[in-house]
């Protein structure tokens, strides 16, 4: 996403995020900032939560957050109940708008060629249902060569900041 493969280190377990990391992204000294937060799954804790949405609430500069799910399995409850959350903090009780949301479905690779309308189908649909004020989601395979979606993850972002 951000061009170096060895700037974030990944793991295969869920829950080794455990804060807030920042990266500064372009041409130093990088105007644009993204931040990795920590799961919210059944790995994720309270604590974490907190954290989070203290974030949310007292970062200005905030322009988007990126919500990113597994093409390969359906929304879960944990995943609708994120939405929602975030759905619901769209509009500060000042009738403005801190942020917007955008989703990702990643790993479209991995869905059976026959089944791909119709798992992308009800992915977007759930999405939908659980924030009505996400934007429709961007499907992207990094695995693929070349890779999908990537290029237009980075569009969306530098739109995002208007840089």
């Amino acid at each position: 996403m951000l061009g170096r493969k060895d700037l974030v280190h990944t793991s295969k377990k869920a829950g080794r995020t455990r804060e807030l990391n920042f990266f500064r992204v372009g041409v130093q000294p990088g105007k644009l900032i993204v931040v990795d937060a920590p799961g919210y799954g059944a790995r994720g804790r309270l604590e974490w939560g907190m954290l989070f949405d203290k974030y949310l609430e007292t970062r200005k500069e905030l322009r988007r957050v990126y919500l990113l799910f597994n093409a390969k399995h359906a929304l879960n409850a944990f995943d609708t109940q994120m939405l929602a959350h975030l759905s619901n903090n769209l509009i500060s009780p000042h009738g403005i708008q801190p942020f917007t949301l955008q989703s990702i479905i990643t790993k479209a690779d991995c869905i059976p060629t026959d089944q791909v309308s119709e798992v992308l189908t009800k992915l977007r649909k759930a999405i939908w249902e659980a924030a009505p004020l996400c934007l429709p989601p961007i499907v992207t395979s990094a695995k693929m060569s070349p890779p999908f979606g990537i290029e237009e993850v980075r569009k969306n972002m530098i739109e995002a900041c208007g840089l």
